[in-house]
């Protein structure tokens, strides 16, 4: 495979030309001699074989191909750049990928807002996102594939800094015959339900969520196809409240009566897969999700 004929170099030159209005004007934004300038231009119409640039008195103006190929050369150029300063990023620890591990809990409006905050910042760093549900997130930092995680859960050796704090609600569809009692909601009520549960992502030591005591549960892979369900009536479900809380005000769903237990409130906690010493992009990230939560 040939390499390009045409240097970046070249393409440069091209731009200096257009942008500053002529070759004497290039060759002093370039800092180079007049000659170097066209010499240069003329070598890269050479290599390409078309004309892309002809004189109106002492002005040079593109040619209709030179304005294409402009076009393109730009963003090629970027792209040099770009990627040597992301080598030079990486020659200063910044790492090329950051893999962030979040409970499905985390509310996603925050997610997204600290994403879009880290973007500009990230140095040509990626992002790779992996929702999950109770042990997923503790199994990611035990395997090692996970940089960074929120987590309703700390395990052994490692260190978590509390996050936010979710609240889970018991509800149902508004039409939920458990609406029509007229009574507080007891333990018999809710064990002739169906409960819809979502299932633990995590596979080496899977748990359980919800109430246990429903004789018949049916297990879903998220947390958006649990509310889909029990916005359609097929149960009852412990959901976060973020989460349905328009639903809530428009009268898909109700929070049931329960006598005991109707809500709680648990942890998630922010972690590095290596606490000892997180990246740069990882620390990055994790300040800038610590400011969403707080409101900053």
């Amino acid at each position: 495979m040939k390499g390009p004929r045409v240097s970046l170099e070249h393409w440069q030159v091209l731009q200096a030309v257009v942008e500053q209005g002529g070759f004497a004007q290039a060759a002093a934004y370039l800092h180079r001699s007049q000659s170097s300038v066209s010499y240069a231009v003329a070598r890269l119409q050479e290599q390409l074989g078309v004309p892309v640039l002809e004189m109106d008195g002492r002005k040079a103006r593109l040619t209709e191909a030179g304005e294409a190929l402009l076009r393109r050369s730009r963003h090629l150029v970027e792209e040099a750049a770009a990627l040597e300063r992301f080598a030079h990023s990486l020659e200063q620890g910044w790492e090329p990928e950051v893999r962030l591990v979040v409970d499905a809990a985390f509310p996603t409006d925050l997610l997204m807002s600290a994403l879009s905050r880290f973007q500009p910042l990230s140095q040509g760093s990626r992002v790779q996102l992996r929702e999950v549900v109770l042990s997923g997130a503790e199994e990611a930092l035990e395997t090692g594939s996970a940089d960074l995680v929120i987590g309703g859960h700390v395990p052994a050796r490692f260190l978590g800094e509390p996050l936010i704090d979710i609240t889970f609600l018991a509800v149902a569809s508004a039409r939920h015959p458990l609406h029509r009692l007229g009574r507080s909601i007891n333990l018999a009520d809710l064990e002739r339900e169906l409960q819809v549960v979502v299932r633990d992502s995590g596979t080496s030591r899977p748990r359980d969520m919800g109430w246990l005591g429903a004789e018949h549960r049916w297990s879903v892979g998220s947390i958006d196809t649990a509310v889909a369900a029990v916005s359609r009536g097929l149960g009852v479900a412990w959901l976060p409240e973020h989460r349905i809380q328009g639903l809530l005000e428009q009268g898909v769903l109700g929070r049931l009566p329960l006598v005991e237990g109707g809500s709680y409130r648990t942890p998630l906690y922010l972690m590095f897969g290596r606490a000892e010493s997180p990246g740069p992009a990882a620390r990055s990230l994790a300040d800038l999700l610590k400011q969403v939560v707080r409101g900053e």
